[in-house]
């Protein structure tokens, strides 16, 4: 008995060995070039760990914004796409994996038929050519991956999960970062607009007073004609403004998963907090960008195959069996006599493919090494993202300052102006020209305000963080049961 345990024991251990072999690289993360700093480190920043693991977008301090963001959570089909997409690696994923364990199956048949009399195996006279055949079964099949190939393809589709749920997550934050930027680009042109009708009005009222002055040969007709035009000039900045409103509120809309409409305005542009400027060090980017660790991931689904197409190399085997029951009567399929089984193992060694394996193990190397150089790049963009949105942050920064004191300056020009030409002491150019130069400079200054809070979003997009975490959690559709309030009627400032 010991002497059959034993002869038995050897080649389940010996089975146990090979199964346990894996066949090409180890995944190991590559090493790569990391710099010890950010070449525009901005000088006291927060700490990375305090503000970009946390919803930066209610630093803004606008609940209109927080209810924007979380509507395009909820419902932006790009999120949900990418969420179909997730269940759809998974669903691979399991498929590939099912083929490491055996398979089973069931099944019944039922026919009739007629034999023929006058055939090479004619019925006996007196048999009825016409029977009955009842087979019932169960049969199964198991393909053992002792090199590993199903294991390794187990692994690239484990891969292939992780690196569409890095996707989903690239989209979520993309996308609170898309609602952020457009809604202050938004409240930038709602600003933009008053000044146009404000400066536009007022060169409206100048107009008037010229017309009754020109009638009363009291100024000339060119005095009239260049405060007509400018008035024209200003007039026409506003259907443009407009326009820019519009399509800027469909935009906005769409990321909101809705049709078109109007969009709800909260705070104004100059009352809109400005949140904190988040810092770290860069190697701390290889674990919070979702495109950097998609990326990565996509590099350990292409590793991990160089292994599977080295396992073409070697034996395939696989053992099959049936067990079951045939019968002309259905009363005796189940009988002793009606039994039948079968089982059978079979090893396949390729021989000659004429390059088949080889040029796969190629194509499997040279997508490994694709997948590792687009892996550097995305490392290589995330820092020229974060050094882009923190230089863009400090000059945005320096650049309104100087241009907040420029309007200060044009006001006090544009009043002294005025005050010269009505006691005669110059022409009506210098008052235009004063005008011209203020409302350049009131739009710039917006514009500027605006680029500020942007590159702010910008920077926090780049950073990645834990507060994708959060979004993601919001995202999660609210129940059917409850059926969703009416939209607030929009506000749309006049």
């Amino acid at each position: 008995m010991r002497a059959a345990y034993a002869r038995l024991a050897a080649p389940l251990l010996m089975l146990g060995l090979l199964y346990g072999c894996l066949l090409g690289p180890s995944y190991e993360r590559p090493k790569v070039a990391v710099p010890a700093t950010y070449r525009n480190a901005y000088p006291n920043a927060a700490d990375v760990a305090d503000v970009a693991n946390t919803a930066w977008w209610e630093q803004f301090q606008d609940p209109v914004l927080n209810d924007l963001v979380k509507t395009a959570l909820e419902n932006n089909l790009n999120v949900k796409q990418a969420a179909a997409r997730v269940d759809e690696f998974m669903g691979q994923f399991v498929s590939t994996r099912s083929a490491l364990f055996p398979q089973a199956s069931a099944g019944f048949d039922a026919s009739r038929q007629r034999a023929s009399q006058v055939g090479p195996t004619p019925i006996p006279a007196g048999v009825s050519p016409v029977f009955n055949e009842y087979q019932g079964s169960l049969s199964g099949f198991w393909n053992i991956d002792l090199f590993g190939q199903v294991r390794r393809e187990t692994e690239a589709a484990r891969a292939n999960v992780n690196a569409a749920e890095q996707s989903r997550r690239a989209t979520i934050l993309t996308l609170v970062s898309s609602v952020a930027s457009s809604y202050i680009v938004l409240r930038s042109l709602d600003r933009q607009l008053e000044i146009a009708q404000s400066t536009t009005a007022s060169r409206a009222d100048s107009v008037h007073v010229f017309t009754l002055r020109q009638q009363f040969g009291q100024t000339s007709q060119m005095e009239l004609a260049q405060s007509q035009s400018d008035y024209e000039s200003t007039a026409a900045t506003i259907p443009q403004l407009e326009q820019q409103i519009a399509q800027q509120e469909d935009a906005l809309s769409v990321l909101l998963g809705s049709n078109p409409e109007p969009i709800l305005r909260g705070r104004a542009l100059a009352d809109l907090t400005t949140p904190s400027v988040p810092a770290g060090l860069p190697s701390d980017l290889l674990d919070r960008r979702p495109d950097v660790l998609q990326a990565e991931q996509n590099l350990v689904a292409q590793n991990a195959l160089i292994g599977a197409a080295r396992a073409l190399y070697f034996p395939q085997i696989s053992l099959t069996g049936l067990f079951g029951s045939v019968s002309t009567q259905f009363s005796k399929l189940f009988t002793g006599p009606a039994r039948v089984w079968s089982y059978a193992g079979s090893v396949t060694v390729p021989l000659f493919t004429g390059g088949n394996i080889y040029g796969q193990n190629k194509q499997a190397e040279a997508r490994q090494q694709e997948a590792l150089f687009a892996y550097e790049n995305a490392i290589q963009v995330a820092f020229q993202q974060v050094d882009d949105a923190l230089v863009a942050v400090q000059k945005s920064r320096q650049q309104a300052e100087i241009q907040s004191r420029q309007v200060g300056s044009l006001r006090t020009y544009l009043r002294l102006a005025r005050l010269r030409y009505e006691g005669g002491y110059t022409s009506y150019l210098e008052v235009l020209d004063a005008e011209r130069n203020l409302f350049s400079s009131e739009l710039q200054y917006t514009q500027t305000q605006a680029a500020t809070l942007t590159n702010l979003v910008s920077l926090y997009m780049a950073m990645g963080g834990g507060w994708v975490v959060q979004a993601e959690q919001m995202s999660v559709p609210p129940p059917k049961a409850q059926p969703a309030a009416p939209p607030p009627v929009a506000q749309v400032p006049q």
